[in-house]
Order: C-alpha cells, then structure tokens, then sequence
C-alpha cells in the first residue's frame, strides 16, 4: 500500500486563523512548533510550570508561559507535549475540565491517547502531527526553509475540518515542506515504540555494549574497544541516512562488506527475529504500556536504577575520558 503523502499546496493555514494553539510543555518539541507557528503567523500560547529551565526558555523566546489549566481554557487547539509518564495525569486533572466543548486535542506521539490515558470527551477531535526528528531539528530546518517530513493522523470519528487544521499546524511548522505522511494512532504509535526497543535505543545499546565487553574480556585495550564498537558507529549511521544499506556497502571495504552479509545473520538470529515478534506483541497488546505506567505510579524504581547502572559502564568510563581528546566533537556529558 502506497502511502498518502501531503505537501505545501495540500494545506491552508487560513484553517488556524482566528484559532489560538495552546503547547503545552517547552521541551525538545514544544519549543521548535511553538516558534515555528508563530513565526508562520499563527497565535500560540504556552502552558508550562514555572521553576524550571523550560519556563525560563519560553521566556527568553518572547513568549509569556502560564499554567496548563490557564492555556487551555484559552485554546482552540492544544497540543500535548509534556512527557509521556505525566500525560496521563495532568490530563485528567488540569486539562481535561477546561477543554473548550469543540476544540481540537493534539499531541506529536500517540502514546496516551491510543492505551487509554487520555479519553477526549464527546464532540473533541483528536489528531496527531508528528515530526519525524528531534524538537532541534525541526526548529533549524525551518530557519532555513526547509523542513523536517511529518506524520498526520486523525483520531476516531475526526471530521474533515479537524485534517484541515492538522495540515495546516503540519504546514506551520514546516511539516509539508517536506512531506507529511498520512498514517493511524495505533500505527505511529506501536511503530515508535518499537522501533526505540529493537533498534534505536534498546537493540543499539544491547549491541555496543555487548561488542565492547566481547573484546574487553579477550584481552584487547578498551580504547580500541570504544573506538571500534561505539565511536565508529556513527561513521556508518551516517551511511545509512545518506543512501541506505547498498551505499553503506559500496562506501565500505569489500572485507567490511563481505564480513557484514556472512556474520551479520550470525549475530541477529531467526531467535533474535521471533524476540522482536514478542517484543511488538507485547506492544500491540498494552503489557508494555502498562508496565510504563504502573512503573510510574510506583515512583519508577526499577527505571532510576537502570539508568544509575549504566551511567557507571565501563564504556562510558572510557568514552567520557576519549571524548575529551577530540576537540572537533561537540562532547555532551549528563
């Protein structure tokens, strides 16, 4: 099936004229849309808590921030971009009372909406635009005058009018410029997270690690470890982005390539394969959204001590010290 694409010519901002955009939540997205509609001429307003660095970046923004309950009774569309983990919460307190009877609820993932943490009363549309990079990138593409490739979907019953106003935010925040593809919550939704699980971020992870400890435990420096399992990683994820796996071959040694089509199924196995069927099950099912969830009621634990054991690796021991010696890399340390 030949996905339904949508460009500049296919979206109208008149669709948000008169309309107040209600972002809530400064973060990595928050702060990219809320500049860019605003610089596309549209009327946007802040909901996010004051005390922290987001607040204080909304201000330096010229924006004038306000509560979440505030912004809402003044917007026509709102869109949530708060962490997933607090979605569900601060919907049901703080936004779902002071809901305009025919607005429009956004959000840039579908997290909540599809697993049933955020029920949109009758007569509220909910549609989903989603670019497909980090708040960043969208934000300088833009400046440019490009822009980051989106997704559009609409929630169940939306009407017409409601596309309308999600192609032209998509086009306000320079979505259509590079195409917005039309897709579902569920899609986007178990996509996104799977990807993140079995690539992205979990599979990666597990990979390097993995390599890193295989040649460390054999005797080998972990310097060479590091640059061979971690830093060079980049270099052919770079590859990719550009032209995809043939031109990461051609740009590779014929050893590179050779050792890539004969050891490579030896590392991702027909029972790597069916791990990743169980791990998208588990999505499509809801056990990993109720286990996010029910890991968040309980303070998240188990979350807090998985990230204080990693930040002690060995690997990132060593990248942190390696790091320093390269003064061309932007070396960022958390």
């Amino acid at each position: 099936m030949t996905a339904k694409i949508y460009y500049d010519n296919d979206a109208d901002l008149s669709h948000l004229k008169d309309k107040t955009i209600a972002i809530l939540g400064y973060g990595s997205q928050g702060h990219a849309q809320a500049q860019n509609l605003r610089d596309s001429g549209c009327t946007v307003i802040i909901g996010q808590r004051p005390g922290g660095a987001n607040y204080d970046l909304a201000k330096s923004h010229k924006f004038e921030p306000m509560s979440v309950e505030d912004a809402v009774k003044k917007a026509d569309v709102v869109n949530i971009l708060l962490p997933d983990e607090v979605q569900g919460d601060i919907y049901r307190n703080s936004i779902r009372p002071n809901l305009k009877p025919s607005a429009v609820l956004m959000c840039s993932h579908g997290f909540n909406i599809h697993f049933g943490q955020v029920e949109p009363p009758k007569g509220v549309d909910t549609l989903l635009v989603a670019p497909k990079g980090p708040g960043h990138l969208v934000r300088s593409e833009f400046v440019k005058g490009g822009g980051v490739p989106s997704l559009i979907a609409l929630g169940e019953g939306a009407s017409e009018k409601t596309r309308q106003i999600g192609l032209a935010y998509a086009k306000g925040i320079g979505g259509t410029r590079g195409g917005v593809i039309e897709t579902t919550f569920a899609e986007e939704t178990e996509t996104d997270l799977f990807g993140e699980q079995v690539v992205l971020c979990g599979g990666v992870s597990e990979l390097v690690k993995a390599a890193f400890d295989t040649l460390v435990e054999a005797g080998y420096q972990p310097e060479m470890a590091y640059f061979e399992c971690m830093h060079e990683l980049k270099l052919i994820v770079d590859l990719f982005y550009q032209g995809g796996l043939n031109y990461m071959r051609y740009s590779v040694s014929n050893t590179a390539e050779f050792g890539d089509y004969t050891r490579g199924p030896r590392i991702i196995t027909q029972e790597t394969r069916a791990t990743m069927k169980k791990i998208l099950y588990e999505i499509q099912s809801g056990q990993f959204a109720r286990e996010w969830i029910l890991e968040n009621r309980a303070g998240a634990p188990a979350f807090k001590a998985s990230r204080r054991r990693d930040r002690g690796l060995l690997i990132e021991q060593v990248g942190r010290r390696l790091r320093k010696l390269m003064t061309w890399i932007d070396s960022k340390e958390v």
